[in-house]
């Protein structure tokens, strides 16, 4: 079965409203009151696919990627470069009862590194 020719077989073919099934014998469009047989739809199914990207979409919730995030700067001394300026922000990695991990990144040379 082509997806194409068959994907419209609950919608009127006369005006385009989607059919309803009063009857075990027939479709009928609520609008026009067109009739299809029933076994034009019979054992025919539909089936939709949905990402995760459109329910964000659809929820207006934004990406990592799309928030624009502000991070703090701190004195702290770059491992790699010796520049005294990092941005940082903390995460909880391990159980609840365990400190947080804090994350830094240099201003100057962009070198990454964290602390326990």
């Amino acid at each position: 079965m082509a997806y194409s020719r068959e994907r419209d077989f609950l919608f009127c073919h006369y005006c385009g409203t989607m059919l309803t099934v009063p009857s075990v014998n027939y479709a009928e469009c609520p609008l026009c009151k067109n009739r299809s047989n029933i076994k034009d739809i019979e054992g025919k199914e539909i089936s939709y696919t949905i990402s995760a990207e459109e329910i964000r979409r659809e929820l207006g919730i934004e990406t990592i990627e799309e928030q624009k995030v502000q991070l703090s700067k701190v004195n702290k001394t770059c491992e790699k470069c010796g520049n005294g300026e990092a941005t940082f922000y903390t995460r909880q990695m391990r159980s609840a009862d365990e400190g947080q991990t804090t994350f830094y990144a240099c201003t100057r040379c962009g070198h990454q590194f964290q602390e326990n």
